[in-house]
């Protein structure tokens, strides 16, 4: 499996997805857990990401929805485990990268540990360039909606109230708890935003880059706060400031950002997680 750098990504963009709705399998390196949001039929999806280390499919795949649920702890899978999944090509949603996993089909195979090995499969991957990303989306339906950014600099990491849901997240919400749970017998409990979001702020190595402003949905930031619930709101600000920012974009890290678009607006990313190895002798990020 880590002989996936001899390949490397296809410069002709992401892989078509399969013209049958047959199941496929896949082989993955998962690297992004992305926050839950509320979903009338399951309470709370996530969505996660990785690259998959089969030659026969290169490059980064989406895997929605999953059942947040089924997730509340790390035992099913972490990030940076290799596993294997059985999944369909997600036709409602046009980004080629997508695909709904069939989850009682996923095997956690081994967990990628220290960044050496993980270094091997993700490097080749890095790119220099989130506006690039951004002109393509905007130009192109089929172009990668999945990718690692490394910037140039990273300015700071805004910290804000987190706005509570919109009125169609509540909605969603609401109609969750009301249906009635046939097998555990309890009632259901409705999903809570966190206290805060955060928004990095950085410019990557485009030569007409003015900046980015991304919203963080990392799974992580959300089961941060979870654990400092007891924390005042400046102090649990200050601490994530200090975890996000201070000690994952320190100035030893080679830091780059796992990046998503939205399936409605397509040229909108958001940091979907942050990869963070020691900084290192490394070649210079992928050009496009």
């Amino acid at each position: 499996m880590t002989q996936l750098s001899l390949f490397g990504p296809r410069e002709e963009g992401p892989e078509p997805k399969p013209v049958s709705d047959q199941a496929v399998a896949l082989q993955l390196l998962i690297t992004v857990k992305a926050a839950p949001n509320p979903s009338e039929r399951y309470g709370e999806t996530v969505c996660v990401a990785g690259l998959s280390v089969d030659w026969r499919r290169r490059g980064w795949i989406r895997l929605y929805p999953i059942n947040f649920r089924e997730l509340a702890s790390d035992d099913r899978f972490r990030k940076y485990d290799l596993v294997t999944v059985s999944a369909i090509p997600a036709r409602q949603d046009q980004r080629r990268e997508s695909f709904r996993p069939l989850m009682d089909t996923m095997v956690t195979e081994r967990h990628l540990d220290p960044w050496k090995p993980r270094r091997a499969l993700l490097d080749p991957y890095v790119e220099d360039s989130m506006c690039l990303l951004n002109r393509a989306a905007r130009a192109d339906p089929n172009a990668p909606s999945l990718g690692l950014v490394r910037p140039r600099t990273v300015d700071g990491l805004d910290v804000e109230p987190h706005p509570g849901w919109t009125p169609e997240e509540q909605r969603k919400i609401d109609a969750y708890i009301r249906q009635p749970d046939l097998f555990s017998g309890t009632d259901r409990t409705a999903l809570e935003p966190p206290r805060f979001r955060a928004f990095y702020r950085y410019h990557c190595h485009d030569e007409a880059c003015r900046g980015h402003r991304q919203g963080v949905l990392d799974w992580e930031l959300a089961a941060f706060q979870r654990r400092l619930a007891s924390s005042g709101d400046d102090e649990l600000r200050r601490a994530i400031s200090d975890k996000f920012f201070g000690e994952l974009c320190g100035p030893g890290r080679d830091v780059a950002f796992y990046v998503g678009n939205q399936a409605k607006r397509a040229h909108v990313f958001s940091v979907l997680g942050v990869y963070w190895p020691p900084r290192a002798s490394v070649p210079a990020p992928r050009r496009r």
